[in-house]
């Protein structure tokens, strides 16, 4: 029986798609796999058992990543599965910004008597402006990038995209009629609404600052549902007091932003919805029940994706190596095997990064502990024997 950890509550949908091989365990010592939300595991120690950890959503910062590769734990996240929810919040934003709706709201809501005619009286204050026609960028086109450009363009909006690393397949599910920019720069003086849809990484922290600010139009509406180091507050502030910045739409409220004028703070709701919670949920599971039962990766943020598709059980045995990305590694292993008479039927050696995966199906039985004996080199991980 494989057991599976839980942090932070996941959607029984997700549970329920583990099949009869697999049973929840409180006890992290005994998981060979774990399911996170936003739980920080920074600070967590694995035990040998673990194999993988699958977030049920998109941002892996919360995990270690360069540990769990050192350690040979290969960690998931489920890209796509809560972009619908996040594209509807993202539209929500931006009608929110353009209707002046929460200031309305909130006016209306202190109102005691002559509430009618005070909100005849009043309305005029809240008069905001429609989305249709004007000019939408979006910064960064991933699952959910794409999602927000295509509904945004169906809502009359004309669409301009930026993405340096816009993958064949993002571009053929983009609309046909979204523009894509070359560089950030030359979209940012276009644009009455912004929405930010990249990771967080070294080179994306801070990305949208004072130097960018200058650059917008005027009166520009801002959205970030991708994470909050993106934007420099101080800057956002600075840029709203100047009027390059209308509105500024966020899903991560802090100190610095909350009850600000012209900031309107979402607490985090950007994939809470039931939907986005069982799809994340379930694709997470499927990940993990994939590696462990065949060894293939889909959808890794700390090893490659690779496969050799089905192994079935009984039909010789599938080794799983994960070793550091370094020449001759792949001969060392081929080698070694065939000096003891190892036969290997497939093949397939991934890399990414610092690291590689390799998986090879055998037609014979080999003893597990001489062969980790065998391949005990510099550069191996991890050796595991699917049988």
């Amino acid at each position: 029986m494989i057991k599976i950890a839980t942090l932070n509550k996941i959607s029984p949908v997700g549970l329920a798609s583990f099949n009869e091989n697999y049973a929840i365990t409180d006890t992290l010592e005994e998981a060979a796999g774990i399911l996170v939300r936003s739980q920080d595991m920074h600070e967590m120690a694995f035990s040998e058992n673990l194999l993988a950890i699958a977030r049920a959503g998109a941002g892996v910062n919360n995990i270690p990543l360069d540990r769990c590769a050192q350690e040979g734990i290969v960690v998931f996240n489920t890209p796509g599965a809560n972009a619908n929810a996040v594209k509807e919040l993202v539209l929500a934003g931006m009608f929110l910004a353009a209707r002046n709706i929460p200031a309305g709201i909130g006016w209306a809501c202190k109102l005691n008597e002559n509430v009618s005619k005070e909100v005849e009286k009043g309305k005029a204050q809240f008069a905001g402006t429609e989305i249709k026609g004007k000019t939408l960028g979006v910064v960064g086109l991933g699952a959910i990038g794409i999602s927000v450009a295509n509904s945004a363009e169906a809502l009359g909006m004309k669409v301009i995209g930026y993405d340096p690393f816009i993958t064949w397949r993002a571009a053929h599910e983009l609309s046909n009629t979204v523009n894509i920019a070359k560089n950030l720069d030359q979209i940012l003086p276009k644009c009455d609404f912004i929405t930010i849809h990249v990771p967080s990484m070294a080179e994306t922290k801070g990305m949208f600052n004072e130097e960018k600010f200058k650059l917008f139009k005027e009166g520009t509406v801002l959205l970030n549902f991708s994470r909050d180091n993106l934007v420099k507050d101080a800057d956002l502030l600075a840029a709203i007091e100047s009027g390059k910045v209308r509105k500024y739409v966020t899903d991560f409220p802090n100190d610095d932003l909350i009850n600000q004028e012209h900031v309107i703070c979402i607490p985090h709701l950007g994939a809470s919805t039931e939907e986005a919670e069982d799809n994340c949920a379930e694709m997470a599971a499927q990940e993990l029940m994939e590696y462990m039962e065949h060894g293939n990766i889909t959808n890794s943020v700390n090893y490659p994706d690779v496969s050799l598709g089905e192994f079935i059980p009984g039909h010789g045995q599938r080794i799983c190596i994960l070793n550091k990305n370094i020449p001759t590694m792949l001969g060392k292993i081929t080698g070694i095997l065939a000096d003891e008479g190892i036969n290997i039927r497939d093949l397939v050696n991934k890399s990414k990064g610092d690291y590689a995966c390799t998986l090879i199906d055998l037609d014979s039985d080999v003893d597990e502990a001489a062969l980790r004996e065998k391949l005990s080199i510099d550069g191996i991980i991890s050796i595991r024997v699917l049988k």
